[in-house]
């Protein structure tokens, strides 16, 4: 069964979402976590205690956060596993439709088990 990861972007420094959306998620995950599909996510801090590791060419660099040039970040994961690439990728505009108070950007990628990509 394959697996994939959501991401949901949205703008830095917007503050907490409203109590409803909570809710409706809370619903939400539930219903999958139930059936199987969610396998595991959760919400994420701003960048204000962020580190990034940069290699280039053997040579490692950390940048601490914020970071003022960010203008959208991953505020939150998941990891699922549907039947079908198909069954994802519905499932995945519904979570998007949670959303109505707030701008976000919900991006859903299939899970490398392997070496090859898919459609290799």
């Amino acid at each position: 069964m394959p697996r994939f990861m959501g991401f949901v972007r949205m703008e830095e420094g917007i503050g907490t979402p409203p109590q409803a959306l909570f809710d409706a998620m809370d619903v939400f995950i539930g219903e999958r976590a139930a059936s199987g599909v969610f396998l595991d996510g959760g919400g994420l801090y701003g960048t204000e205690d962020a580190v990034n590791f940069v290699s280039s060419r053997g040579e490692v660099t950390q940048h601490d956060g914020p970071y003022a040039e960010s203008k959208e970040i991953v505020g939150g994961w998941s990891l699922m596993k549907y039947d079908t690439v198909e069954d994802a990728v519905a499932d995945q505009r519904r979570f998007a439709e949670h959303w109505p108070e707030v701008t976000v950007v919900a991006t859903l990628r299939q899970v490398s088990d392997g070496p090859d990509a898919p459609g290799d």
